[in-house]
């Protein structure tokens, strides 16, 4: 009986993002291609989607092989499906260490490839590290970013989850020549599971957006939310909240900010109502300019505020409206 082969190179789950390739994937491959030449080992990816655009771009991001599933059963993401693949994919390729984007999908799929290959999995890394003794370090926030855990996984392969925008995109070296392999995906159905329909609050990710109005614990009612709806519209942005109101059910969790929902990082961010617990300033701290609107003088969102404003915010979400329409926006 032949012996399996050493676990060997860095694999890049690359997310398939409305036909194209999601762009966590090209912050995976710049901090993949350090961690793959420090252990002196090959950097690969693997797209799963169907009718895939943006491989030509994906080609002139730094990796040395891309395999591609492109087929007409990856149309919806469906977790179980994809899992079964990659572990196939994985079990014959042998790759030493994954990294996969810390998206909705990206945290759904990501422990079921690792509970299907029996090893660990580190989740929402923020900094990937290979030691002085070639070990595999990985750096995630705790107890609400308060003290940073280093972990190292004894199990192979390697599996960790990386936040979104935590590292540039891999430069684009259009002389760079990489080999792509297409492959025949090894199931194309599942028992027991079906995605018969996808419902989107919002045509993109919040970690997308330039702007971001946020709303708190102020809030009084769910039809309240229009005038942060009105005032995002104006400003090209888009509405974003805090635990709590993901909690009430009046938000969904695609829009809750912090350490437990997206970690954003728009140009603009205005906090509503946010008192500014570290569960929600882990998320969005890193913000270019942060305006805080609340009641409370004394509230710690005014610490990390750029801009603050002492008051009710149904009164002062109003008057901004107000001025922004008189200056044509």
């Amino acid at each position: 009986m032949l012996e399996k082969k050493a676990p060997n190179g860095v694999l890049v789950i690359c997310e398939q993002s409305n036909d194209g390739i999601h762009r966590v994937a090209y912050e995976l491959l710049h901090k993949g291609k350090e961690i793959a030449q420090s252990l002196n080992e090959p950097l690969e990816c693997i797209v799963l989607g169907y009718k895939i655009q943006a491989l030509s771009e994906l080609s002139h991001r730094c990796a040395d092989n891309i395999f591609v599933m492109d087929a007409k059963c990856f149309d919806k993401p469906e977790e179980v499906l994809y899992k079964k693949n990659l572990v196939k994919f994985i079990e014959d390729r042998r790759p030493n260490i994954i990294l996969i984007g810390a998206t909705e999908f990206g945290r759904s799929l990501a422990p079921r490839v690792a509970c299907a290959l029996k090893t660990g999995l580190t989740a929402d890394c923020t900094d990937l590290i290979i030691n002085d003794e070639k070990d595999f370090i990985q750096v995630r926030p705790a107890f609400s970013d308060n003290i940073l855990a280093h972990i190292k996984t004894v199990t192979y392969p390697k599996i960790c989850t990386v936040r979104y925008k935590e590292f540039d995109e891999a430069d684009i070296d259009i002389e760079h020549k990489c080999k792509i392999t297409n492959i025949e995906p090894y199931f194309t159905q599942v028992d027991h599971t079906t995605v018969s329909n996808i419902f989107k609050f919002n045509d993109k990710a919040i970690s997308e957006a330039d702007v971001i109005v946020a709303v708190g614990r102020g809030l009084r009612d769910k039809e309240d939310l229009n005038m942060f709806g009105v005032l995002a519209d104006l400003l090209g942005g888009m509405v974003g909240a805090s635990r709590a109101i993901v909690d009430a059910g009046l938000v969904p969790s695609s829009m809750q900010i912090g350490y437990s929902g997206n970690r954003v990082k728009p140009r603009i961010y205005i906090a509503c109502g946010i008192s500014g617990a570290p569960q929600h300033v882990a998320g969005m701290k890193e913000s270019d300019i942060i305006i805080a609107i609340n009641r409370d003088p004394s509230a710690p969102i005014f610490n990390i505020a750029d801009y603050g404003f002492v008051g009710d915010f149904y009164e002062i979400i109003p008057m901004l409206i107000q001025r922004l329409r008189k200056r044509g926006f």
